[in-house]
């Protein structure tokens, strides 16, 4: 997209200085002054966002740093949960056909979005009462229009902060490679929470009690890693399609939030209907039901995925790059360093 011109600089032959009359950049110590506020205000904000929410989450790691000094094994519990994610955040990583993410940005972006999940946590906790007074409905309402987007904004802004500044989110997949590792990021937070909540509560049965939430939690987890690589993969096009940024940004984020809040939605009504038509346990049911529907969005994200790899190595053979053709659809890809 060019950019716009007063009319006096397009009549202008170019030799014409027209600093403050129709273009500006910073000259004097009053541009730079005024240039240097800018940045500190920015940058700033950003702080603020990043020590209140440094802030929210030591408080509400509180109760889970008091188990582990009790009680070291339920640490384990907190890393098994978050395995099954971070399995599928790895894959998605390995897909990027295009060149390596500095782990440095991939640790902040997992480290931003526990700070910032600690939003949605806060926002949730307050919504919720609210939402209850409606009932079933009001119940629905809270997942699409609170749990939905409130979640999945937050792991994009966990993305947007940093990462999508650097020079090395050079391709529309990184988008959904650092969503990955946003949702990543979500999950360990809120597996950790979950857990130490109902391990607090338990009267008897500590360690069963662990193992059947962490279980619970595990099967949770890549949902939010598909989730936030969807959004993440509609960042990426908005990084590169400026013009309309705001509309793929709100496009993605749209999509991820209905998604995520129809899965809260179904999975506490979908896996009790299917054990009273079949003979299996409720638990059977819920883990079926859960990998089911992750299979579904995630097949989504992979042919998002897949035709960007086909179309990433159909250029590259057109434009006599090194041809990558005899790769099938995830084999390791040739990365550049």
């Amino acid at each position: 997209m060019k950019r716009r011109r007063d009319p006096v600089e397009r009549a202008s032959d170019e030799s014409t200085d027209l600093y403050d009359v129709s273009t500006w950049e910073p000259r004097t110590a009053m541009d730079r002054l005024s240039v240097a506020t800018y940045n500190g205000i920015t940058k700033g904000l950003r702080a603020i966002i990043i020590v209140v929410a440094l802030a929210i989450t030591l408080t509400l790691l509180v109760q889970p740093g008091l188990l582990v000094l009790e009680d070291p094994w339920l640490g384990v519990f907190f890393g098994l949960s978050v395995v099954p994610a971070a399995l599928l955040a790895g894959f998605i990583w390995y897909t990027d056909i295009t060149t390596n993410e500095p782990l440095g940005l991939l640790v902040a972006t997992f480290v931003l979005a526990i700070l910032f999940a600690t939003f949605a946590a806060v926002v949730n906790s307050v919504a919720r009462p609210r939402f209850q007074l409606l009932g079933a409905i009001g119940t629905v309402l809270y997942f699409f229009l609170i749990v939905g987007p409130v979640e999945e904004t937050v792991k994009i802004l966990a993305v947007r902060v940093f990462a999508y500044r650097s020079d090395t989110f050079d391709a529309v997949i990184d988008g959904a490679v650092y969503g990955a590792i946003a949702g990543l990021g979500f999950a360990a937070i809120e597996n950790t929470i979950y857990i130490t909540g109902v391990v607090a509560e338990a009267q008897v049965g500590t360690l069963t009690a662990a193992t059947d939430i962490a279980t619970q939690r595990a099967l949770v987890g890549p949902g939010h890693v598909i989730y936030s690589a969807i959004a993440g993969y509609y960042l990426g096009l908005a990084k590169f399609n400026r013009q309309h940024a705001g509309p793929l940004v709100v496009k993605g984020l749209l999509i991820a939030a209905f998604v995520h809040g129809t899965y809260n939605v179904t999975v506490g009504i979908v896996p009790g209907i299917v054990a009273s038509l079949y003979p299996i346990g409720i638990g059977v049911a819920f883990v079926s039901y859960v990998i089911v529907f992750d299979l579904a969005v995630g097949y989504y994200l992979y042919r998002k995925i897949a035709r960007y790899r086909r179309t990433y190595r159909d250029i590259r053979d057109d434009t006599g790059e090194p041809p990558t053709s005899e790769l099938t659809e995830f084999d390791p890809p040739k990365r550049s360093q």
